[in-house]
C-alpha cells in the first residue's frame, strides 16, 4: 500500500521533458547550466545584502526573502527533474512527489506574496517617503513577512491535501517534469469537479489576491508619479519599480496562464513549457533583474569584490 490509504499505487513515474534521446543530455546541460546560475545569482544577492550594511533596509529585506525562495523553489524542482534526462525511468515515490507538490505549491505562494509585499513597499517608498521607515518599521516588515509565509503554508496545505484525497489505480506515469497539480488530477481515477473547483479557487488566493494588492499598489504610484513636476524626478521614482514590475510580469504571467485556463484549452505538453518559465526561468531571471538595474546592489558588489581583492 501506498503512504495514502486509498491509493493503490507506491511510486509514481515523471515522464520529463521530452521523449526524444537525442535531446535528453543537450537539455540536461542546459538546465544545469540554468540551475547554477540560479544558484549562484541567488546566493550572491543574499551574501550582498547581508554583507553591506547600506542595503540594510526594508526593500533589500524582501529581496533577500524572494531570493531565498527563488533558490528554495528550483531546488524543489530542478534536481529531480535533471534525473529525467539521465535515467531510463524517473521514478519518485508515492511520499516523494507528494512532499514535491507541497513545496512546490509553498514556494509559489510565498513568491506570490512577497512580490505583493514588494509592491506595498516601493507604495510607500514614493507616495510617502518622509514616513518611509516609520511605515515600514522592522516590526511591520517582519508582520508581512510573516502573512508571505503563512499564505504559502496555507497554498501548500491546501493543494497537498486535495490530491491526497485522490485515489491513483493502475497509471502512474505523470506526464510532467515534476508532481504538479493537474498531471495528477488527471492521472487519479476518481478526481472530480470538486477537486478542480479547490484549485480553481485556491490559485485564485495564490495568484489574485496578491495581483489585486500590486495593481492598487501601482495605481497609487503611477498617480503620484504623474504629481511629480521635475522629469528627473519621474524617471528616478520610476526606475526603483522597473526591475520589480518585470519581475511580476514574468511570474503571474506564466502562472495565469498554466493555471487559470481549463486543461482542455491548454494541453498538458503545452502546460509543460508554460511552467518552465516560473520554476525554471523566473528563479534565474530575478537576481539578474536585481543586480544588472539596480544601482545599489552593483556598487555593494563592487565593494564587496574590492574588499576580497585587498585582503
Amino acid at each position: 500500500m501506498a503512504a495514502d490509504n486509498a491509493s493503490s499505487v507506491t511510486e509514481f513515474i515523471l515522464a520529463g521533458l521530452t521523449d526524444e534521446p537525442e535531446l535528453q543530455m543537450p537539455l540536461f546541460f542546459l538546465f544545469l547550466g540554468f540551475y547554477v546560475v540560479t544558484v549562484v545569482g541567488n546566493l550572491g544577492l543574499i551574501t550582498l545584502i547581508g554583507l553591506n550594511s547600506h542595503l540594510h533596509i526594508p526593500m533589500y529585506f524582501f529581496l533577500l526573502n524572494l531570493s531565498f525562495i527563488d533558490f528554495s523553489f528550483s531546488t524543489a524542482i530542478i534536481p529531480k527533474m535533471l534525473m529525467s534526462f539521465v535515467s531510463k525511468k524517473n521514478i519518485v515515490s508515492y511520499v516523494g512527489c507528494m512532499t514535491q507538490l507541497f513545496f512546490f505549491c509553498f514556494f509559489v505562494f510565498s513568491e506570490s506574496y512577497i512580490l505583493s509585499a514588494m509592491a506595498y513597499d516601493r507604495y510607500v517608498a514614493i507616495c510617502k517617503p518622509l514616513l518611509y521607515m516609520v511605515t515600514m518599521s522592522p516590526q511591520v516588515c517582519l508582520l508581512l513577512l510573516l502573512g508571505v509565509y503563512g499564505m504559502g503554508v496555507f497554498g501548500a496545505v491546501a493543494h497537498t491535501g486535495n490530491i491526497l484525497f485522490l485515489t491513483f489505480c493502475a497509471d502512474n506515469l505523470v506526464n510532467h517534469y515534476m508532481c504538479d497539480i493537474i498531471p495528477l488530477l488527471e492521472l487519479s481515477c476518481n478526481s472530480s469537479y470538486i477537486n478542480l473547483l479547490v484549485v480553481f479557487i485556491v490559485v485564485t488566493i495564490g495568484i489574485g489576491v496578491p495581483i489585486a494588492a500590486i495593481f492598487i499598489s501601482y495605481g497609487f504610484i503611477i498617480s503620484n508619479i504623474f504629481h511629480i513636476s521635475s522629469t528627473e524626478g519621474r524617471s528616478k521614482a520610476f526606475s526603483t519599480c522597473s526591475s520589480h514590475i518585470i519581475a511580476v510580469s514574468l511570474f503571474f504571467g506564466s502562472g495565469a496562464f498554466m493555471y487559470l485556463k481549463p486543461p482542455s484549452i491548454l494541453p498538458l505538453d503545452q502546460g509543460k513549457m508554460s511552467s518552465l518559465f516560473y520554476t525554471i526561468l523566473v528563479p534565474m531571471f530575478n537576481p539578474l533583474i536585481y543586480s544588472l538595474r539596480n544601482k545599489d546592489v552593483k556598487f555593494a558588489l563592487r565593494k564587496t569584490l574590492g574588499r576580497i581583492t585587498f585582503s
